[in-house]
């Protein structure tokens, strides 16, 4: 009899192993489906909320790139005077191009024509490619505005004309060395003479008048209506000699970090100043 009482309770010891054991294998595979769960759901959802979070950060962007066209825009406009063409001189030894891309984009948001540039070692000039792509990289990094739609003319010497692209008002960009100075005078009186020696011209006939011209031509835009001189050096150091007769010219310490309040300050300094042109 107690032989039996041992074998039934084994068997009842028995049966309740093996429901542990199913137990812990179920358990054990509804935790493994549910790590699995959680994970694809994760990987479904991460990549949509970074999404989200970059998409918003565009947005940002691009929103804070929109408000400074209208603000830079609106700024222009409250001026009593604009220049249309304003020559920036740098009279430092070190040259910094994204400080002056950023100088010729704000020149041309608030609706400035026509940008020179000049150093007195011509390395702008002889870099002027590399200028010109630190435009375009800035004006979409300022102002977010797609390069191929908006044109501007760059100009140098080689063929005066050379079609890019910044902005839709198409301003017009120049680098300037010593070369457009006293040197392109001296072409000018000599391209004269010429002229005389050949019977092409009458030497009564030369005046200031035809000098002016001559050089006129020679630069392809307007004289300058504002310069703005950067550096401690007191001195134009070439600068164009002819065209600045009636130039107005507005010292800044540095074109290094040069803030758009900087800037604009020196646009309204220009816009309250009265030129009497020799009167």
């Amino acid at each position: 009899m107690m032989a039996l009482v041992y074998e039934f309770v084994w068997r009842i010891l028995h049966a309740l192993l093996h429901l542990q054991r199913v137990l812990i294998s179920w358990f054990r595979i509804r935790l493994w489906n549910w790590r699995l769960w959680k994970r694809a759901v994760a990987a479904l959802l991460v990549p949509l909320a970074l999404g989200f979070q970059n998409h918003k950060k565009l947005g940002t962007s691009a929103g804070k790139r929109g408000l400074r066209r209208v603000r830079w825009g609106a700024d222009g406009k409250s001026l009593e005077k604009l220049p249309l063409h304003v020559g920036l001189l740098i009279v430092e030894e070190e040259l910094h191009y994204t400080d002056i891309a950023n100088l010729v984009v704000w020149c041309m948001a608030v609706g400035i024509s026509y940008v020179s540039v000049y150093d007195n070692q011509g390395i702008f000039r002889r870099n002027n490619s590399r200028l010109m792509d630190e435009i375009l990289k800035q004006q979409q990094d300022l102002l977010g505005l797609d390069s191929t739609k908006h044109p501007v003319e760059f100009l140098n010497n080689r063929n005066e004309k050379q079609d890019h692209q910044v902005l839709s008002c198409q301003p017009v960009v120049k680098a300037l060395s010593p070369d457009d100075g006293r040197p392109s005078i001296v072409r000018a009186a000599q391209e004269l003479c010429k002229a005389v020696e050949q019977k092409e011209r009458r030497a009564k006939d030369i005046d200031v008048h035809m000098l002016d011209s001559l050089l006129r031509d020679s630069v392809h835009i307007p004289d300058p209506d504002l310069v703005l001189k950067f550096g401690p050096v007191e001195s134009t150091l070439g600068f164009l000699p002819w065209h600045i007769r009636l130039s107005e010219f507005i010292s800044l310490p540095s074109h290094t970090d040069v803030s758009y309040e900087d800037f604009f300050s020196a646009l309204q300094r220009y816009s309250s100043c009265e030129q009497r042109q020799g009167k």
